[in-house]
Parts: structure tokens; sequence; C-alpha cells
């Protein structure tokens, strides 16, 4: 492979690195993050909720946007934007700034997550393979160290930190990418008229604007209900309002000509609605523990955010090095023996939570995440695969997006389950209650997995 190429390579990396990095370094900061404000988890877990909800809408618009403007645009424009976003973040003077701020930096790296990829496939011709798997060591290598490097910058500073770090990425990321990714050819329109009314549509605005204010008012009225420690009339009108909008954006992506989520696919491919249905599923089960671990070592064991990212650190090795070997034993038995494993990993995990106590050794943490990282790298492979099973090659672009959609959607799930059952405060009693839920869930994914077809049988008739 050209030296060019590879300065290419590391360039997208440094870049599409942010989006990962920020979602996972956030997990370590919430302690500090709801102490410095005030806060209870309930409130704090917007720090979560905005970014992701920010990341499931701005990839699919992020990447049907670069077809009108180039891939080289958006990339550079996302580093600005992150870059600007990430030293406006730690400048906050209030919570409520520090989501604007989130939300806008997840946007910035969104946008580099959507095309870099595509930038790859079309300007490195030779070795492909080896490239896209360089890059996917970028991302999944950000995601396992983020807690680290997010517990020992706040260990040495404070929480603005892990906002502070992104500035040398995104700037050494900008200067190599102006440098090495080639201009775009000329951009043929995929907006037969442009006119704004045409724009708009194939962007589909409404879909967006309906999926948002029903997914954040559906939300509101389940936390505020659980932040005031009843049901009022309020909560259940807000969180029906909610529920309507979703509805409504459901109907609406059945008539939409460009639909930002295209419901019809769902309907039409049953079997790879599944696949979807249990990958939500298990991300749900991996950043339910993900994120309310952290807060638990701190707020209930008292354990220092540097010793909490060298335990989160486990998390992550365990997936990176599982992973590759999820690869070959997938390639020889199907997807169906990693997903049934993994499923049952990560019970034995959900349950082994159930058992601990306030004076629990740290070993018995470290078994409880070894279980559901090794679990999340059998099923980052292993659905990545049934995916591919299950999906016509005409649709694989679309079904590929739904597949990301299904994964921020489980993430923020299992932070409105984690905000439900804790409330205000963390403790062990509420950490128990946690451990129950998943039990309960990882035991419906074991079935789930016992139950479907070899991988080979997933292909539509």
């Amino acid at each position: 492979m050209k030296a060019r190429s590879w300065w290419l390579m590391i360039s997208i990396g440094l870049g599409i690195l942010l989006n990962p990095l920020n979602s996972s370094m956030v997990s370590i900061a919430i302690p500090r993050v709801q102490n410095a404000f005030r806060l209870d988890f309930t409130a704090v877990s917007w720090i979560i909720f905005s970014f992701y909800i920010a990341s499931a809408i701005a990839q699919p618009v992020m990447g049907k946007a670069s077809d009108l403007f180039g891939r080289r645009k958006i990339f550079l424009a996302g580093l600005v934007v992150a870059f600007i976003a990430s030293v406006s973040a730690a400048l906050s003077p209030n919570f409520g700034w520090l989501i604007v701020f989130r939300v806008v930096q997840s946007i910035g790296t969104s946008m580099m997550v959507a095309v870099g990829m595509a930038i790859v496939r079309i300007h490195i011709t030779e070795k492909q393979a080896t490239a896209l798997s360089v890059l996917s060591i970028f991302l999944s290598g950000a995601a396992a160290i983020g807690p680290f490097i997010g517990g020992l910058l706040i260990h040495w500073w404070d929480w603005p930190a892990i906002f502070f770090v992104n500035v040398p990425f995104a700037a050494a990321s900008f200067l190599l990418a102006w440098r090495t990714i080639p201009e775009d050819d000329a951009l043929a329109p995929v907006v037969p008229d442009e006119s704004f009314r045409k724009w708009f549509e194939w962007i589909d605005i409404p879909g967006i604007l309906l999926f948002t204010a029903g997914l954040i008012t559906l939300l509101v009225g389940l936390l505020s209900s659980k932040s005031s420690g009843h049901i009022s009339f309020e909560n259940i009108i807000v969180g029906l309002i909610g529920l309507m909008l979703l509805a409504v954006f459901v109907r609406h992506e059945f008539k939409a000509p460009s639909p930002f989520i295209p419901v019809l696919t769902f309907a039409k491919y049953p079997v790879m609605t599944w696949v979807n249905i249990q990958f939500m599923l298990v991300n749900i089960l991996f950043y339910s523990l993900f994120f309310g671990l952290p807060s638990y070592l701190q707020f209930v064991r008292h354990v220092s955010e540097f010793q909490t990212g060298i335990l989160m650190l486990s998390l992550g090795l365990c997936s990176l090095v599982v992973s590759p070997l999820a690869g070959w034993w997938i390639d020889k038995s199907g997807t169906k023996p990693a997903l049934f494993m993994s499923a049952v990993l990560m019970t034995l995990g959900s349950i082994w939570i159930v058992t601990w106590n306030q004076t629990s050794p740290l070993f018995s943490v470290c078994l409880a995440l070894a279980a559901f990282g090794i679990g999340n790298g059998l099923n980052n492979v292993g659905m990545q695969a049934a995916l591919f099973h299950s999906s016509p090659k005409e649709i694989i672009g679309v079904a590929s997006g739904l597949f990301n959609t299904s994964r921020y959607l489980g993430t923020i799930l299992s932070s409105l389950l984690i905000g439900i059952v804790m409330g205000g405060e963390f403790s062990i009693a509420g950490f128990r209650w946690l451990g129950m839920i998943l039990t309960v869930i990882a035991l419906s994914l074991v079935i789930m997995c016992w139950r479907r077809p070899e991988s080979g049988e997933w292909h539509e008739s």
C-alpha cells in the first residue's frame, strides 16, 4: 500500500475515532458532572441521551448530504464543528449549554463517521479490506480505551478535560485530511429539482422532526415521573404525546418518498427485523453496564475515577481481543453458536451483578466485565454476519443504516433504564434491581438464539 494511502487512512482514523471516544469517555465523567451541576442521575443522563439521539439522526442525514456537497467537504466541516463544540463544551457555564454543545459535538463527529468509510472505499483501491480493518481498529480501539482515558484525565484534572482532549485529534486530522483527501469528482445531481421543497423532501425533514420530538417527549415524560417520585397526570400526558408523535412518524415514513427510517423495509424482511431487535437488546444489556457501573463504583463503592477507568478498560479489551477470534469461529461454525455463547455469558454476568453487596471484592466486578466484554466481542461480529445473511444484497446499504439505528436505540434505552431504576441516587439495592432486569433481558436473548435457525437459513425465500 502506498505511503499516501496510509496517511489518508490515518487522517480519516483520527477523525472518526472522535465519535466512539466521546461516547465512551463520558461514562467515567458522569459522577463529576453530576456533582458539578448539582443534578441527580435522571437529569445528568441527558448528556448520554443527547449524544446518541443526535448521532442517530445526523449520520444518515450527513450520508445523504455528502452526495450533494461532497465527502471531502463534509469530513473537513465535521472536524471544524467537533473542534469548536469540544472547546465550547469544556467551557460551558451551565448544564443546559453543556447539552447544547454535546449535541453539536455529536453532529460534528457523525459527519466524519458518515463519510469516512466511503472516502477510503473510493480512494484506496488496493488492499481495501486491510484499509477498512485499520479504520475498524480506530473505532473499536477508541471505544475500548475511552473510559480509561476519561478516568486518567478526570483524575489529574476535571470533567472539562474529556472535551479538551479532542482538540489535538481534530487539529491533526484536519491538517492531514486537507492534504491527503482528494477533491470529489463532479457530483451527480441526486435531487432532480433543486428547489427547496424537493431538497426538503429528499432529506425528509418532517420525518426527522417527528422522530426527534416524539423520542425526546417520551423520554421527558418517563424520566420526569421518576424524578418527582410519583406519576402525575402531566407526566402521563407528556408520555402519551411522545407516543402519538412517534406513531405519526411511522405513518409518515410509510408515505415519504425518501424516508429517514425506511420502516417498510422492516415489514418486507421480517427476519432482518428480528436481527435488529436482537441487536437492540444486546446494546441495552451492554450499555446498561457500560454507563451504570462507573457511577455505581464511584458513588456506592467510592472507587476513584482512575481506578474506575482501569476496571472499565477490561471491558473494552476483552471485546477487542475476542473480536478476531469470533470472526474465525463464525466463519467455521456459523453465527448461531457465537451468539448463543454471547447471550449465556451476558446472562451469567447479569446474575453475578445481583449477588454483589457493599463489600464484594473488585475482582468480582472484573468477572462481570469480562463476561460482558467477551459477549460483546462475539456479538459485534456475530450480529453483523447475521445482518448480512438476513439482508438481500440490493438493500445492504439500507440494512446497515437500520442496524446502526438499532444500536443507538439500544443505547438510549439503556440510559433510560438506568434512570428509571436508579432515579436520583445510585445504591446497591438499585444496582441489584438493574442486574435482575438485565438477567431477564439476557435470558430472552438466550431463548431467541436457541430457537433461531442456522445462519444459512436466514435468507428470505
